[in-house]
């Protein structure tokens, strides 16, 4: 689907759902306005519903229509927009497109931030995906500081704070390794493909992950953490994880709960928290981060 084309239906999207309920009359009037898209020129009530057909097609999100007057158009399953489906995120990412598309006028004002290289990669392994096709990467290694040949399945594909990794089980040794996409040096496609493993699940894969480390080593628990009072808004706004509970709250601090596995990448964002939160619940948790930090004041307790 043309990138105008998308345009047009998310902009029909978000013109509902802040309305709540509009007339298709109101509608047009609005989509009149906006020039950029409209052209100036009508929306023919027959093209309308051509595009909520298109809408849910692309989306999955269903417009309907009051059955007595004034006949306002709303969406239906409005909740999906909420819920980290790969239709929201498509919603999301035009959404934002649309915005910048229409603000050209002051474009010196809006600051984007950069993300890393590597997206050149992401089609082709969507692509071998859906053949099945058997890949073969160059892949740098930071910790052994080299470039390395790999011949995988693509699996999955991930996105997790603007950068893409991919799941690939390394052939012949049949091993699940996670690949950053901006560590790639070089794609080939190959000609032999393979059959989807069947004891292969993203979503157990990844299951109780907070990011990307899916160290099944480490067990899915539950965390208490306990957060200064100031702090604990920006947690509720947005939440470590979807599971996120708030179990206790007075004026000085909140103690939430959160089911995860509690892996490198989760405790990096508890330290990135500072003094403002301090883990409770379990024990080793608590005193590995302890331990962080008593690393991190050794390296500076020196300084006067």
């Amino acid at each position: 689907m043309a990138l105008n084309q998308t345009n047009k239906l998310v902009w029909i999207i978000e013109t509902i759902y802040k309305a709540g309920k509009i007339t298709f009359e109101d509608l047009n009037r609005k989509w009149i306005d906006n020039v950029d898209l409209s052209g100036g020129e009508e929306m023919l009530k027959r093209t309308f519903h051509k595009w909520k057909w298109s809408i849910f097609d692309t989306f999955g999100l269903v417009i309907e229509c009051e059955k007595a007057a004034p006949y306002r158009y709303y969406i239906e399953n409005v909740d999906d927009m909420k819920r980290g489906s790969i239709e929201n995120w498509l919603l999301s990412t035009y959404s934002v497109s649309n915005s910048l598309i229409e603000s050209k006028s002051i474009k010196d004002r809006i600051i984007l931030e950069e993300i890393p290289s590597g997206r050149e990669y992401l089609d082709p392994i969507i692509d071998a995906m859906k053949k099945n096709h058997f890949i073969h990467i160059t892949y740098y290694n930071y910790w052994r500081e080299d470039n390395r040949e790999h011949y995988l399945m693509p699996l999955c594909v991930k996105l997790f704070r603007q950068r893409w990794y991919m799941v690939g089980r390394i052939w012949p040794s049949g091993k699940d390794i996670l690949f950053s996409l901006d560590r790639m040096r070089d794609f080939r496609l190959s000609s032999h493909t393979f059959e989807y493993p069947e004891d292969f699940s993203p979503q157990e894969y990844f299951d109780g992950c907070f990011g990307i480390i899916p160290d099944k080593k480490c067990k899915v628990e539950d965390v208490l953490i306990k957060v200064n009072a100031g702090q604990a808004n920006y947690m509720r706004d947005l939440p470590m994880m979807d599971n996120q509970q708030e179990i206790e709250r007075n004026e000085e601090y909140s103690t939430f709960k959160i089911h995860v596995r509690p892996t490198f990448d989760f405790q990096q964002e508890l330290l990135w928290n500072r003094e403002e939160l301090e883990v409770l619940e379990p024990l080793w948790l608590r005193k590995e981060i302890a331990g962080a930090v008593k690393r991190m004041w050794n390296k500076y307790k020196e300084d006067k």
